[in-house]
This record gives C-alpha cells, sequence and structure tokens, in this order.
C-alpha cells in the first residue's frame, strides 16, 4: 500500500525515477480497487452487460488517468527510456508485449540522465566480490 501511496503523492511527477516495485505494486493495487468498485457498481447498480464501468469505477479511472501514466514514465526513465516508449502501445498486440518486457526489465544501476536509481547501492562484502570477478 505504502507503493501505492507514493506513487499518488507524486501523481503528476513525469521526470524522476521509479523501481519496479513501486509500478508493479502501483498497477496490482490499482487493478485490485478497479476490480471491487466495479463489483459494487454492479451490486448497487445493476449494470446492463453492455457497460464497462459503472459511477464509481469510471470515477476512480478518471483519477488515477494522470497517475498511471506519470509512474509509467518514471518506470521507463528507471530504465534508461524515455516515456515517449509508451506511445509503442498504439502498435497493435506487439506494442502492448514490448511495453510490458520494458516494465519488467530492471533498473538501470546508479545514476541515468533521468536521475538518481530508486535501488540502494550495496556495498557488502558480497558485492564487493561479485564486482571483482
Amino acid at each position: 500500500m505504502s507503493w501505492y501511496l507514493k506513487a499518488l503523492k507524486n501523481y503528476a511527477g513525469f521526470s524522476g525515477r521509479a523501481g519496479r516495485k513501486e509500478y508493479w505494486f502501483f498497477t496490482l493495487f490499482s487493478f485490485l480497487v478497479t476490480v471491487a468498485l466495479v463489483i459494487l457498481d454492479l451490486i448497487i447498480f445493476e449494470l446492463s452487460s453492455g457497460s464497462l464501468f459503472g459511477m464509481f469505477a469510471g470515477a476512480y479511472s478518471l483519477g488515477v488517468f494522470i497517475p498511471t501514466f506519470a509512474v509509467a514514465f518514471r518506470r521507463l526513465h528507471d530504465t534508461g527510456r524515455s516515456g515517449l516508449w509508451l506511445l509503442i502501445n498504439f502498435v497493435p498486440v506487439i506494442g502492448i508485449l514490448i511495453i510490458i518486457v520494458l516494465f519488467v526489465l530492471d533498473s538501470q544501476p546508479g545514476d541515468n540522465r533521468y536521475g538518481s536509481g530508486p535501488k540502494k547501492q550495496s556495498t557488502g562484502v558480497i558485492s564487493l566480490l561479485i564486482s571483482a570477478l
């Protein structure tokens, strides 16, 4: 829940970096909230089968529209790519698969042109041994 709130607090921050954990926990929690609100809409408003969202789920979707894009931009920044890579979603099927792969990729270690990395750099003995190899 803290990752979700962290993304919401930085709701219009398209600069900086967001790690995998922040992005995927935000996405998971947002999905779960949407499912719960759709069920609530079905119970309260008895939506017809042609409706995709009811009042509550629609309002929530509008409310998290900008934060969703902001955290996606920051996630792409974390992999060293521009947020404009989101435009590849307009390519049917292949574009969505490419974006998912980019979101799953590990962060660029250290700093990049978008800021410092969200991961803490380990300075333990094991990491020193690994870097020496």
